[in-house]
This record gives structure tokens, sequence and C-alpha cells, in this order.
């Protein structure tokens, strides 16, 4: 049985890391504001900051930072500041026994999929949402579902179907992250186990033929046949080839469901877009997909 995570409250302490690219300092100052103005204590880790190439710091300091984070006590959640890469090169370093006894939030979404999978392989639970990257642009909505979620209060978001979406109603634990990061942990030690789960997958600057590609491989794995259902957020930024490849993004996923009935939902608002709502991933919800609206509990 897994240890409960604590829910947030005012003076709770969270420490904001970088396990992959660098970020700039303007945006970690205006996230620090942001979550001080909500109550809670905001610490920064050592190499936050920090510059090496593409990344952070060193494979060592951002295992370092992280690790810190995650064995502190006294550290109740660990903000990853961004995506970019990064987090495959510490994932396996990473000695996750502290966070097992003492279970933290660990938000942020694309790259952290790769935290997100080890977590749930660990059988924890995980918040998919915004990083400090980008709390400037996020809409009031992201970021309010964000501090429902650290301090256990209900998500519902309803939003407008789409025409693509197969109907239905769902209900069962939730998990997922950037589509490109799943796919490429396929066969892997951190491969999810998606039976009897509800999928949801995101992605950025992917061209159209990859996302087929992406498709088959999780086809021919046997996933689409023992999920119950499979959520679609953001795929942000998609590109086309030339020639064109003749289908959308949405045409090119649904065709993959022609024969597979289950329910199907596409523009859930989270992902690579301002309005990333959160979403936990390793704990259930509900989605009741109707031909005029979703709604989706949490």
């Amino acid at each position: 049985m897994k240890n409960e995570i604590k829910n947030l409250q005012k003076g709770s302490r969270i420490r904001i890391v970088a396990p992959a690219k660098t970020i700039d300092k303007s945006s970690v100052d205006f996230a620090k504001k942001v979550l001080e103005e909500k109550g809670y204590h905001v610490e920064i880790s050592k190499n936050c900051l920090g510059s090496f190439h593409f990344f952070s710091g060193t494979i060592h300091e951002r295992l370092n930072d992280f690790q810190e984070a995650l064995d502190d006590t006294s550290i109740d959640a660990i903000f990853c500041a961004r995506g970019g890469y990064g987090c495959v090169q510490i994932v396996d370093l990473i000695q996750w026994a502290s966070f097992l006894r003492n279970p933290k939030w660990i938000i942020g979404y694309s790259d952290i999929t790769f935290l997100h999978s080890h977590i749930h392989f660990l059988e924890q639970s995980s918040i998919h949402g915004t990083v400090p990257l980008n709390f400037e642009n996020n809409t009031p909505e992201a970021l309010d579902s964000l501090f429902n979620a650290l301090e256990g209060k209900k998500n519902t978001y309803t939003f407008a179907s789409c025409p693509q979406n197969q109907l239905g109603k769902l209900e069962g634990e939730i998990v997922g992250g950037n589509l490109s990061i799943l796919y490429s942990l396929l066969g892997t030690n951190d491969a999810i186990d998606y039976t009897d789960k509800i999928l949801f997958f995101e992605d950025l600057s992917e061209p159209l033929y990859s996302i087929d590609r992406m498709m088959y491989a999780f086809k021919k794995a046997g996933i689409f046949e023992v999920i119950k259902g499979l959520v679609v957020g953001g795929m942000t930024g998609l590109k086309d080839s030339e020639p064109p490849y003749g289908m959308t993004y949405k045409e090119i996923i649904k065709s993959h469901f022609l024969y597979n009935n289950i329910p199907l939902c596409f523009d859930f608002p989270s992902g690579h877009i301002d309005d990333n709502r959160a979403i936990i991933f390793g704990e259930k919800v509900k989605i009741d997909i109707s031909a005029e609206k979703v709604v989706f509990e949490q």
C-alpha cells in the first residue's frame, strides 16, 4: 500500500529545481512570487539557474539538486522549472527510497514525463501540470487547477466536444504525458503498465508522419487493446511535410481506432498550451464525453 502524499497548505515548503534545460532567472522569480502569494515558502535549488551548454547544470549538479529536494523531509513539493531535455540522464541515478517513505508532489510536464513514468513504476502519484517557465503566460484556470491539485481540492473541467471524439463515459486511473517520451520508453524499465488505464498524451513540434509512426508503435505493442480510453491534449506546432502528409493529426490518431470504439477525447486543455490544466497521474478520474461537451472530474 502506497503512502499518501500530504496536500499543501499555507506555509508548505516548495523547492524549484531544473533537472533538464537551462532556464532564465526572470521566469523562476515570477513563479516564486506567484507561489509565495499563495502562502507557500519557496526555495530555489543551488543549480536551478545554472548553465552548462544546453542544460541547467552537469548531470551531477542536476542529480544532486533533485536528490537533495527529494531527501529533505521539510520539502513538501518539488517544482520542475521546465522541461526541454535531460531528465532521462538522471532518472536511473536518483535514489527513491526517501520518496517512498515520505512521498511528496513532483510537478511538471513535457520532459518531466521521464520522472512521471518512473514514479508510476514506484506506484506513486505525481502532477502533470504547468511549470515556472510558463507561469507568466498561463491562464488563471491553469494555475487554479494546479493549486487545487496540490491542496487536495477537486478539479472539474468542462469544454466543447470535438467532432472526432468517440463518445462514452470513463472512470479509472489516468497515466501518460508527452507522447514522444512515452514512445521512447516503450520496452524499457520505465514503460507504463497501461492495462485498464486511461491514457493521456500531448506533444509539440512533431512531424505528422512521426505521430502516425508513434501510433503504430503503441498499436503494435498492444497498448490500444488494453486501455480504457484515450485523452489527447495539446498537439502544438505540428509540422507537415512536402508533399503534404494528407491527414490532420486528429485523423491520424482516429484512424488507429476504426475498429476499437473505446471513448476518445481530443482538445483536452493540457500540454504545451497556455491553458495547461493539472492532471494527477496515478489517481482516478471521471470523464463524460458527449456530443456537446466533455466533463472531466478529479
